[in-house]
């Protein structure tokens, strides 16, 4: 009898024809993996190219100047100080004062000095500006930085310096406050950065340039004993510096044409150029704010967090029992073939619709419930359903299906031994599930469980029908109150005309991502933790 396969040479025609048709797909199968890594890639350094780079800044109030500003006036304003415009006559006046201590150019120096002598600063080196006194000085020969800070501040006498210094009163003999002399020894002395000064200089910042009624107003907001040192610079950043963003640059180009920014930020009236990470610490505590240069996330992570803490509470409990009835109580008669064909059906459903029910149910019929006011927690003439509660139930809603699905699977793939064996032991069918089948189906359903959560996380068009808000200013404090997520914060700065919005829209997004893969890498650290093998 005559057999179909090939043999001789036609079976190894045969072979190499289905090697090379396994070759094609291998091939076929890596290039289209290797392009799905592609793309993803360019996505993600598209997206982190704008989250750094090069940025034009106008201040209402330079940071430099403020600081100088400040010490500029204690320093005039302190006891015994004269201020004389002419080199000349300041040399004559501290060359004749034992008890005198002064600052000049270092080039007037060198014209006028004669009777001074310079006084060297042991850990600081000072550029074109020289502190001077008379050659009848006898005890001064050095300073050191924080010597020289308060020897033109709130030093009196000479003995306050140094003990073995005599107590004396210090005179001090400066140029006039529009002197570059000046502004030069206070920028190298105590800094031009205000961030770097200490909290008591931040708060005479804002007294200077702040009226009386500002002062006020931010001491009953949050006393001032209360705040951190970073509040108050915040504050003088929005409050006194008032920056505005002109234009921004993507890293790319700000590393490929940086001498043409730089050319086209000197032709910008009081812009300056400056690098900027949008991702801060500041951007993520931030609340928002209808300007870039102060906007931050805070108050859409919190409503995020706040969304998904309601989806998980509704969505894992509801989706777990009904994985559990359908696989160990269901008869599989006509209705729970109903119910399992619905489940199905349902987690393809565009999740649009599931806003228009979330709309529906949530928002309208169930307003009472929703917005708060049924317990009597907020104002019925105000109050509406739009609301964290609703967003997260409309969001359990959407899951539901996937968590049932998931936990179905993962209840289906515990050994049937385990049950048998456990019932044959006497145990009831509600103890063989909770002590047996749902410890080994653990893994399974959190996996299946945190997924679905994720994708919650990253959902906008439900949200959007349901009422989130795309610009609110307030944090989220309960299920009863308004919010706005992060993709819903991400698509409202999308759409903005100002550039600056779209680079915190990258931001944003990156911390999205960041979030995500958290979720994502508990899933497969649980997933491990509570592996099983049969």
């Amino acid at each position: 009898m005559m057999s179909d396969f090939p043999e001789g040479q036609e079976l190894e025609q045969f072979i190499k024809r289905r090697r090379q048709k396994g070759l094609i797909w291998r091939s076929l199968f890596l290039l289209a993996t290797t392009l799905g890594v592609l793309v993803l890639m360019v996505l993600l350094l598209t997206i982190l190219n704008k989250t750094l780079g090069y940025v034009a800044v106008r201040y209402r109030m330079e940071p430099d100047e403020l600081v100088v500003a400040l010490y500029r006036t204690i320093m005039l304003d302190a006891s015994q100080t004269q201020t004389l415009a002419n080199p000349a006559d300041l040399t004559r006046g501290l060359a004749a004062d034992p008890d005198g201590v002064g600052i000049m150019a270092r080039a007037d120096f060198e014209a006028t000095g004669q009777g001074l002598r310079v006084v060297p600063i042991t850990d600081l080196s000072l550029q074109g500006v020289v502190v001077v006194v008379s050659e009848a000085n006898t005890w001064l020969t050095d300073l050191t930085s924080l010597e020289l800070m308060r020897l033109f501040t709130i030093a009196t006498t000479w003995s306050e310096l140094r003990p073995e210094w005599p107590q004396r009163p210090i005179h001090r003999w400066l140029p006039p406050a529009s002197s570059p002399a000046l502004h030069a020894f206070i920028a190298q002395v105590y800094g031009e950065d205000p961030r770097t000064q200490p909290t008591e200089a931040l708060v005479a910042m804002l007294a200077m340039h702040l009226s009386p009624g500002a002062m006020r107003q931010i001491m009953a907001e949050k006393p001032l004993s209360a705040r951190t040192h970073e509040d108050f610079y915040q504050l003088l950043v929005d409050r006194v510096m008032e920056p505005t963003i002109l234009e921004t640059w993507s890293f790319s180009e700000s590393i490929l044409n940086r001498k043409a920014i730089q050319a086209r930020v000197a032709a910008m009236p009081d812009a300056r150029l400056e690098f900027r990470r949008w991702i801060t610490w500041d951007f993520i505590t931030s609340p928002q704010s209808s300007r870039p240069e102060f906007a931050g996330v805070r108050t859409a992570i919190l409503g995020s967090l706040w969304v998904v803490f309601i989806t998980l509470l509704f969505a894992i409990p509801v989706g777990i029992g009904a994985a559990i009835y359908l696989e160990e109580y269901g008869s599989g008669g006509w209705l729970d073939q109903l119910i399992e064909s619905n489940i199905n059906n349902l987690a393809g459903v565009p999740s649009i619709i599931y806003g228009m029910l979330g709309l529906a149910v949530f928002v309208r019929a169930l307003e009472p419930l929703t917005s708060g006011s049924l317990f009597g927690l907020v104002d019925p003439a105000t109050s509406n359903g739009r609301t964290v509660l609703s967003a997260g139930l409309t969001l359990g809603l959407l899951i539901l299906p996937l968590i049932i699905i998931n936990a179905r699977e993962a209840i289906r793939a515990v050994p049937q031994a385990f049950r048998e064996a456990s019932l044959g032991l006497g145990a009831t069918q509600w103890q063989t599930i909770w002590s047996h089948v749902l410890p080994n189906a653990l893994p399974g359903i959190l996996t299946g469980s945190i997924l679905a959560i994720s994708r919650a996380f990253g959902e906008t068009a439900p949200l959007v029908v349901v009422g989130a808000s795309t610009a609110i200013f307030l944090d989220p404090h309960g299920p009863f109150s308004k919010f706005t997520v992060l993709p819903i914060q991400i698509y409202q700065w999308t759409s903005r005309p100002q550039a600056a919005f779209q680079n915190l829209a990258a931001a944003a997004i990156i911390v999205l991502l960041a979030l995500l893969l958290v979720m994502n890498g508990l899933a497969v650290y649980l997933r491990h933790k509570y592996r099983r093998t049969y």
